[in-house]
């Protein structure tokens, strides 16, 4: 099929066309120049034939949910959103000078960078899951890089959401990563496949090819989408075929993209964390989450007379999800359980975890790091309670430079931090256990002795 040639730029009072810099299936993208402020803006309107009354109607509801997510420093910025002269709605957005889309094709990317982007795209898919926007095609190609090299994921789906004739058309040129479920028409889209294309793109910026593609060096010609389709859904998902991939980052990949959406990680924020945790049993600085300062940013904002350094902060509720998550078939119930066992844990528990100095990092589960000798044990751990707050304070035995705390409660929730107290809320007469253990060069010194203590 012959690729379509793009449509004539949109008169912009304002704006002066430079180029085009793209097609797409139902949009176009242009540079265009602004006179006031001056920069260059990238453009990108829907092409003629798609613009029906629903699709400018569904334009302006898209735009105003960009607008919103686009403050978030991972997403890309949309600077304003209208309607051309020739009827064509339009939006000004950052432009940014290349994407992921072949990078990662044409050389290896370091682990460290991908875990960095991961990180960061991630936060953003979540930061757009908590207000009810799926992205509907997360992939390697809508991953851009702005002039200083921070990723931004792009292209929330608006031709996609508005211009749509039945779950094939969700999936269109982004096969590779769409789920199972997606591609058997299941589902236009839920936070369990975002999750499943989320890891698919992280797999492909490995492994330098999508996921169930010919291997480098088949003789074969590429599967038809038919081929490809069929091996997405039956067939096991190969390793990443490089040897300074960690284990523990091959079996999250392969969990994120499981079959059967209810064997996946319970959200886009678990998988995140997961790859922080990652970071840190590399040795490697954890790339921080991305979230909103509420409610963590009224205590980091708050005034001399409030607590100091290691402060309590409002402990954070359970995860909104205001779109209906569906999970596959055959663990329906399971799915459901373990998402009323969080509510409970976070709602009525309410645990909050603070560290000092580095910011807040959660990681549920066990971190994988390997212990080493010299690594100083932290000694006596003493706590101070009330009010539904239990405060745990130590001595430094002797950080040294890039070293970090690993905070562990009862319950397994790790948290990495540089300050030297911790600080959780729960219910009155709920008991808190943590062990400290400091992490050298993604090694852990001996844990402390386990300290309990009652909220009250």
């Amino acid at each position: 099929m012959a690729k379509r040639l793009p449509s004539a730029p949109p008169a912009l009072a304002g704006f002066s066309f430079l180029r085009v810099l793209g097609s797409g299936g139902f949009a176009d993208v242009f540079l265009f120049e602004q006179d006031m402020p001056r920069r260059t803006v990238a453009v990108k309107v829907m092409v003629p034939e798609a613009v029906t009354e629903d699709v400018r109607r569904m334009f302006v509801t898209e735009a105003n949910l960009m607008a919103t997510l686009s403050s978030h420093p991972s997403i890309l910025t949309v600077y304003a959103a209208g309607v051309s002269q020739d009827g064509r709605p339009y939006l000004v957005m950052e432009y940014c000078v290349t994407s992921l889309g072949q990078r990662y094709r044409r050389e290896q990317l370091p682990v460290a960078d991908v875990l960095r982007v991961a990180v960061k795209i991630g936060s953003a898919v979540h930061a757009a899951h908590q207000l009810g926007i799926l992205h509907r095609d997360v992939k390697p190609g809508n991953i851009l890089l702005t002039s200083y090299g921070n990723p931004v994921l792009s292209d929330f789906g608006i031709a996609g959401r508005t211009h749509r004739q039945g779950p094939s058309d969700a999936v269109g040129l982004s096969v590779p990563w769409s789920a199972p479920e997606v591609l058997a028409e299941e589902t236009t889209g839920t936070h369990e496949s975002e999750i499943y294309s989320f890891g698919a793109t992280v797999y492909s910026l490995l492994a330098g090819r999508s996921p169930f593609e010919r291997l480098a060096g088949e003789t074969r010609e590429p599967y038809t989408q038919t081929e490809l389709i069929r091996r997405i859904r039956a067939t096991a998902l190969p390793p990443t075929s490089r040897a300074d991939v960690p284990a523990a980052l091959e079996n999250s990949l392969a969990r994120s993209m499981a079959k059967d959406p209810a064997d996946r990680q319970e959200s886009v924020l678990a998988l995140v964390r997961e790859y922080q945790g990652i970071e840190t049993s590399l040795g490697l600085a954890q790339t921080p989450l991305e979230s909103e300062l509420e409610p963590w940013g009224a205590s980091l904002a708050a005034g001399p007379g409030d607590p100091s350094p290691e402060r309590t902060v409002r402990a954070p509720t359970a995860e909104r999800e205001p779109m209906p998550r569906q999970r596959g078939r055959r663990n329906l119930a399971a799915g459901t359980k373990s998402r009323r066992s969080r509510a409970i844990f976070f709602g009525v528990l309410g645990l909050a975890v603070v560290g000092a100095g580095a910011g807040l990092v959660f990681a549920t589960g066990s971190l994988s790091v390997t212990s080493g000798p010299g690594i100083p044990r932290v000694g006596e751990i003493s706590t101070v309670s009330g009010a539904g707050i239990v405060r745990f304070d130590w001595q430094d035995p002797g950080l040294a430079e890039g070293d970090s705390y690993v905070v562990t409660t009862g319950d397994g929730t790790v948290s990495v931090q540089r300050g030297v107290g911790f600080t959780a809320s729960a219910g009155p007469g709920r008991q808190i256990c943590v062990t400290v253990a400091v992490t050298r060069a993604g090694r852990a010194g001996p844990a402390s002795a386990e300290k309990c203590a009652d909220a009250s």
